[in-house]
């Protein structure tokens, strides 16, 4: 921990930093309130799993297919005109979603459109985003950047669910057939649209390190496609990061996307539970992750061999947690079996997401931070769409057996097959 200091003591006093930070927990914490109120408001509107898929898929599909090309555009450009500019149409997309929701019934079309736009909008914002604080914080500094950075966020994971539930219970969150009324989803959406007003005038006030010596500054260079396509090939030809990519691929499609509609139709399916208990469960993931964080901060050394095979051996254990998920019928239960996921899950977060910006070159960051966004933020909501059709066929317990089970089971394969389990901390050092 004393050897984390000094990193840690230059970056607060570092203006840029703070003034990055301050804004991308802002936003993050607005994320959170329209994560919670989506999923809500569609499920309040047509208890109908197939419109909550459709609407997911509206917002997953445009950010899956474009969030490479975004990464692109961020290698190619300034990552902070991009996120500027993505600031700006999310405020107005999700100040519109706002006022379609206080203003009465939300046609479904206007809800579909707007889906749409977000989904546009953050296959931009994603990888501009994810790789602002390397061109911020110099090399030296990037773990305990990206330690503060992510710990925010698991903040955010845990107070923003419970103060989104809390908000859309205390004023409205359209149950008993909508005579409730939606005013507290609709002021939900206005808070997340206020939190990017106001990062964008955060992110206006950040400066940029200048490129390091011999390192091409962003520009025009090749066309978008052969881009991406340089990028994947870079890729692909690093074995142990294609494994990685390849592993976490699976996951998400597999696990991550179905728990993502699975958990609000649990909450919303038990009379017991409801909005709040939905914002508490999330609320619990978040605080489990933190706490993750914080062991493995105070932990920094503790591995199962190598830093691949502790993943892994992680990823078996959250598989058997959430097998029993889809029974959870109060909700000490469901809360008691998210906080030990998230604390798992916590533990190597930062270790992980900063040994790929340490081992991918500067050029081909945006591409690297793309797909790696590209399999967490755009296959699982995918995923998570294709599960709402799928929920008609298959019983809520049975779903949850079936993702902690293919979990375990891939964490087992990798770990008997793949070079994923040779994966060391320390990355390769480059040219």
């Amino acid at each position: 921990m004393h050897a984390d200091s000094p990193p840690r003591a230059a970056l607060l006093r570092n203006p840029d930093f703070r003034w990055l930070t301050a804004g991308s927990a802002l936003s993050m914490l607005g994320d959170q309130f329209t994560l919670i109120a989506m999923p809500w408001l569609v499920l309040q509107l047509t208890g109908s799993t197939r419109v909550l898929g459709t609407v997911l898929a509206l917002i997953s599909v445009p950010r899956a297919l474009f969030i490479l090309f975004g990464g692109a555009v961020v290698d190619r450009h300034c990552p902070k005109r991009v996120l500027m500019y993505t600031k700006h149409a999310n405020t107005v997309l999700l100040g519109l979603l706002a006022a379609l929701v206080l203003s009465g019934p939300a046609a479904l079309w206007a809800l579909y459109a707007l889906a749409l736009g977000i989904g546009l909008s953050t296959a931009f914002s994603i990888p501009a985003a994810t790789s602002l604080t390397p061109r911020v914080v110099p090399r030296a500094q990037l773990q305990a950047a990206n330690g503060i950075g992510m710990g925010l966020r698991q903040l955010s994971l845990f107070l923003g669910p419970l103060l989104a539930g809390l908000l859309i219970a205390a004023f409205g969150d359209g149950g008993d057939g909508g005579r409730t009324g939606t005013t507290g989803i609709g002021l939900a959406f206005a808070f997340d649209a206020l939190s990017y007003a106001l990062s964008a005038w955060t992110l206006a006030r950040v400066r940029l390190l200048p490129p390091a010596p011999g390192q091409p500054a962003p520009g025009p260079q090749a066309g978008m496609v052969r881009a991406v396509w340089q990028g994947l090939r870079h890729f692909w030809a690093d074995a142990e990061l294609r494994a990685f990519l390849l592993y976490f691929a699976a996951v998400a499609v597999l696990i991550m996307g179905p728990v993502h509609i699975a958990l609000p139709v649990l909450a919303s399916s038990q009379p017991q539970l409801g909005a709040a208990a939905f914002g508490t469960m999330v609320g619990a993931h978040g605080a489990g992750t933190l706490a993750g964080m914080v062991a493995s901060g105070l932990l920094p050394r503790l591995r199962l061999g190598t830093l691949g095979a502790t993943v892994l051996c992680i990823d078996l254990l959250i598989g058997l947690l959430f097998m029993p998920l889809g029974h959870a019928t109060a909700l000490w239960q469901g809360t008691l079996l998210m906080l030990a996921i998230g604390l798992l899950g916590g533990f190597m977060q930062v270790r992980v997401f900063t040994w790929i910006q340490q081992r991918v070159p500067p050029v081909l960051l945006g591409r690297a931070m793309g797909l790696f966004m590209f399999i967490f933020l755009g296959l699982a909501p995918l995923s998570a769409a294709v599960t709402g059709w799928v929920m008609h066929m298959v019983a809520l317990p049975w779903l949850f057996i079936g993702c902690g089970g293919t979990l375990m089971a891939l964490a087992a394969l990798a770990l008997l097959l793949s070079p994923m389990r040779h994966m060391q901390d320390a990355a390769p050092q480059r040219p």
